[in-house]
């Protein structure tokens, strides 16, 4: 980099460091969340999203501006979760778009790349919302174009971008009601200009080093051949590692007489030992008598100790599902050689309930997701791979993987994806009552569109932080009522809250309210609520399915 451009090496320091700035600091962006439900928030999204990307272009060994954009545009793609994450890989994606075919990066390349940027994020987002990090992304754009043909440097050129990124973002609660009454900035505004103050972070030589953390997916394990060992047939259960700074050389015949006591409580016995140091690893059952022992030669450093009992029982868990895992490929790949069926379906769950529900409703492929981890564009395409139909109704039941789902429909080229905005579970279960098996694909999104806009669906669940909403003040602990309108009951009580949302729910026309519980309620907790509903209300049926959600204390529907 000079003075005036930044190699392809440079940007890839930047990304990094842009990436690593939002994941330390997703807590802070989440507590901005204005809604209080315990969810797969915003910082959580947009970390995610952004550390798939990274992982790629940590990758590149020989970077090149063109390589670099690819492996940004399409980890971020596959990697977006939630609305948030959607956007800021569009972004990304606009960005890319407008800079890959560049040698180095000057103002004019950045100022093309935030343009664009802005461009493809909007037209992402069917009914884009100012105040928002789209209104964020837009203003740094307006200010990299207006500063493009003056005479600041690189780096002066940087900062003014990013200072009129904040002076944007400390706007945005008065173009939004709901963020001034709560008293905070946009989340996802927030978010994105944690990764810009990275990126400067690091052009600016004030951050240097930079870790990526490793993915949090599940490891899966290679499955041993022969029978697994019992974790009770492990001798000894403590690997134990440890430094001696010795106080003097040890002898040949103290390095043995101390080998000799190490194997006399455990095994697997390793002991290197020179003038200064001596690093030890044994396999025992008392991890204490070892480091008792090592202290009397000097003093002790680098301590760890491994439950390898622990150990085993997870890896026991991993192989199972490595070997589940294997045969639903197997599972897939036979089903793959029948013919494609007309119609298939995907839709998103949260609770073991639920999944019955949809499976009996004839959906071919659960994401289990939902409100506590939004599925990302990839799980989606995953999950399209795993359907063999030529069409596909994708059902995201949460307003928060719409654009996920609909990111995955872009990305397909083989098959006909539809995707139902359905916001709710308990929507997803309408449509899919809708589907009618002689009715062609056209028809068929009609019926179950019409089902699911045809119920009014609500959920009962917690707050996790101190706010207040449309002049209702919540505190952390509450029970909050939440229909398609937003939060309509606030309370203590689950039954109390529960019966005041559906007041706000019902009509004169509502017949059935349909109750969903969760893996916190019981059966019989369920059934008094159902009873208290009746009697309120004796013109109402009620049913109630165990849903098994987490999070969510009762998922409702009233048609």
């Amino acid at each position: 980099m000079n003075a005036h451009t930044i190699d392809a090496k440079t940007f890839q320091q930047l990304f990094l460091a842009g990436a690593n700035r939002i994941n330390s600091q997703k807590d802070y962006i989440n507590e901005l969340n204005v809604f209080p439900v315990p969810d797969g928030d915003t910082g959580t999204n947009m970390s995610l999203t952004i550390l798939s990307a990274a992982r790629e272009v940590e990758k590149i060994s020989d970077p090149t501006i063109a390589v670099l954009c690819k492996a940004i545009s399409s980890g971020s793609l596959r990697g977006a979760r939630g609305n948030s994450g959607v956007i800021l890989s569009q972004l990304f994606r606009g960005f890319t778009k407008a800079i890959s075919k560049s040698e180095a990066l000057g103002k004019e390349e950045i100022s093309k790349g935030f343009s664009r940027a802005v461009e493809t994020a909007y037209k992402a987002v069917m009914k884009p919302k100012e105040g928002t990090i789209l209104t964020v992304a837009k203003g740094m754009a307006e200010r990299a174009a207006e500063l493009e043909d003056s005479d600041l440097d690189l780096i002066p050129y940087c900062e003014e971008i990013l200072s009129y990124g904040y002076e944007v973002l400390s706007k945005t609660p008065d173009m939004l009601p709901v963020l001034k009454e709560a008293g905070v900035v946009d989340s996802g505004g927030q978010g994105l200009m944690e990764v810009i103050q990275g990126v400067v972070d690091s052009l600016t030589g004030k951050v240097t080093e930079v870790v990526i953390p490793e993915s949090t997916s599940p490891v899966q394990t290679p499955v041993m051949e022969g029978e697994a060992v019992p974790a009770a047939d492990i001798k000894f259960g403590y690997c134990t590692e440890f430094i001696i700074m010795l106080d003097k050389p040890m002898s040949e015949q103290t390095e043995k007489e101390f080998k000799d006591y190490l194997l006399s409580i455990g095994d697997s016995l390793v002991v290197v030992a020179d003038e200064d140091i001596c690093k030890v690893h044994v396999h025992t059952n008392h991890p204490g008598q070892a480091f008792e022992k090592g202290l009397t030669f000097g003093a002790l450093s680098n301590m760890k100790v491994d439950n390898m009992r622990l150990e085993h029982q997870e890896r026991l868990i991993k192989d199972a599902e490595k070997v589940a895992a294997q045969q639903r490929e197997e599972e897939a790949q036979e089903a793959a050689k029948e013919p494609p069926k007309k119609i298939g379906f995907i839709a998103v769950s949260i609770g073991a309930g639920l999944t019955d529900i949809f499976k009996g409703l004839g959906v071919d492929y659960l994401i289990e997701g939902g409100q506590t981890m939004n599925p990302s564009t990839e799980d989606m395409l995953n999950a399209i791979d795993q359907v063999n139909a030529e069409n596909i109704f994708i059902l995201p039941n949460n307003k928060n993987i719409i654009l996920a789902a609909e990111q995955a429909r872009d990305l397909t080229e083989d098959k006909n994806i539809i995707v139902l905005p359905t916001k709710t579970i308990p929507q997803g279960i309408a449509a899919m009552i809708g589907y009618l098996a002689d009715a062609d694909v056209e028809e068929n999104k009609e019926n179950m569109m019409e089902s699911y806009q045809d119920i009014a669906s609500g959920q009962v669940t917690y707050a996790v932080r101190d706010t207040a909403i449309n002049g209702k003040e919540i505190h952390n602990g509450d029970i909050m009522g939440i229909d398609d309108d937003g939060i309509e009951a606030v309370g203590t009580d689950v039954v109390d809250t529960t019966l005041e949302l559906i007041q706000h729910m019902i009509d004169e026309e509502s017949e059935l309210v349909c109750l969903y519980y969760g893996e916190d309620v019981t059966k019989e907790q369920a059934a008094e609520l159902a009873d208290a509903i009746e009697e309120k209300y004796p013109e109402l049926e009620v049913e109630t399915n165990f849903g098994g959600q987490p999070i969510y204390y009762y998922m409702l529907s009233v048609e």
